[in-house]
């Protein structure tokens, strides 16, 4: 899968079959999951305000006051 990926090639050396990491690659590949993680972060973020708007905004229920 990650020689599918372009993260790594292979060679043959005899009986070896040696696996080379490829450093660009896998940098490229960081910097797409970064992007799309901080995107994901701020997303959450945003809910994370919004849904503690609407519980501060929420009707209080008659049965919690009671208690």
């Amino acid at each position: 899968m990650l020689e599918h990926a372009g993260l790594v090639t292979r060679s043959r050396d005899a009986q070896r079959r040696p696996v080379h990491l490829d450093a660009a690659a896998l940098e490229r590949l960081t910097a797409w999951i970064d992007r799309y993680r901080l995107i994901a972060e701020d997303s959450f973020r945003r809910l994370d305000a919004l849904l503690d708007t609407l519980k501060n905004n929420a009707p209080k229920n008659e049965e919690q006051d009671n208690t």
